[in-house]
């Protein structure tokens, strides 16, 4: 800058240039931290100090009521490998996540490839509909799934006894045989349609003069799915499913609504377990319950480094490209 003195311009010297430009990124920098301040505040309250809270109350013996806690060390740690229900949690979680994530990564694929057909009438209202779950709360979702579910007076059983194809209600919710896959069922239409926008998008990177060129070669619907659209989707095929591997792990609020964890502990998945342990227990074991955490956050944690893995391998092949 410049300043004007009796019609000559002066160079502003450069102490006073670079202390005014000092003040104005401070100023910035303040008024950056006061706008984070009520999120940094909150984030550390409900979300930084109960991480840091179940580390410690992992080592300690405490129902949650009394002031005294009692320190047992690695004790609650070993408690909850030595459970058969922990381990029958966690291998329901694993089941849970092996059958919703492929269903819902494939069907939602190809419903994505339909819908993202030009010569698709009234396209807009379809994507509306099957989005329209996902807005919905998952608690929600799940009382109102028992009443759909209720082997009585349920619609659902209501359409099998008029067709036919059953002759008295299908407990479906309430069987330990039907139970999980009725739940996986409902996971993948409530979150149906998030994972088709995330395909949607990824179709919508695809130039249109690909296929173009292609249809003038002469290739058909198939030769354009097989040789141009799948290929072109790996990267995003891969990330999708990761997050669907991630999001699959996160049940509890419809879990807890639709069964419970039961029957007979058919659905009960980790997150109910450590539930049951800390608030729903005759006497509450947040000890115990906090080791549980711990342990499936670390099982979360290298889930999320897969998807670290496989985000930058995404990242790798574009670039080589």
């Amino acid at each position: 800058m410049a300043l004007t003195l009796g019609g000559r311009q002066e160079a502003r010297p450069p102490d006073v240039t670079k202390r005014n430009r000092k003040q104005r990124f401070g100023r910035q920098q303040l008024w950056i931290w006061l706008l984070l301040t009520p999120t940094v505040l909150l984030y550390g309250a409900y979300t930084v100090y109960p991480i840091i809270a179940s580390y410690w109350y992992s080592f300690v013996e405490w129902n949650g009521f009394e002031a005294e806690k009692t320190w047992v060390g690695v004790q609650n740690y070993k408690d909850v490998l030595a459970d058969d229900l922990f381990w029958n949690s966690f291998k329901i979680t694993i089941l849970f996540m092996l059958v919703v994530v492929p269903l819902k990564v494939i069907l939602t694929l190809l419903l994505a490839l339909l819908l993202n057909s030009p010569k698709l009438p009234f396209s807009t209202f379809f994507r509306t509909v099957y989005f329209l779950p996902v807005v919905t709360t998952a608690a929600i979702i799940g009382v109102v799934m028992q009443f759909v579910f209720d082997p009585a007076s349920g619609p659902i059983n209501q359409l099998l006894v008029t067709l036919g194809l059953s002759d008295g209600g299908i407990n479906f919710l309430g069987d330990s045989s039907t139970a999980l896959w009725t739940a996986a069922g409902i996971y993948v239409w409530k979150w149906f349609g998030i994972t088709m926008i995330y395909w949607l998008a990824a179709l919508q990177t695809i130039p249109d003069e690909v296929y173009e060129a292609a249809r003038i070669d002469g290739a058909g619907a198939w030769h354009l799915l097989r040789r141009i659209t799948i290929p072109l989707l790996k990267p995003f095929m891969i990330i999708i499913t990761l997050l669907s591997f991630e999001a699959a792990l996160k049940v509890f609020d419809l879990m807890l609504t639709l069964t419970n964890g039961g029957p007979y502990y058919a659905t009960e998945v980790v997150e109910i377990y450590i539930y049951r342990w800390a608030f729903s227990a005759t006497i509450p074991q947040l000890g115990y319950a906090s080791a549980a955490a711990v342990i499936f956050g670390l099982f979360v944690c290298i889930v999320g480094l897969f998807q670290l893995y496989g985000v930058r391998a995404v990242q790798k092949a574009r670039a080589a490209q």
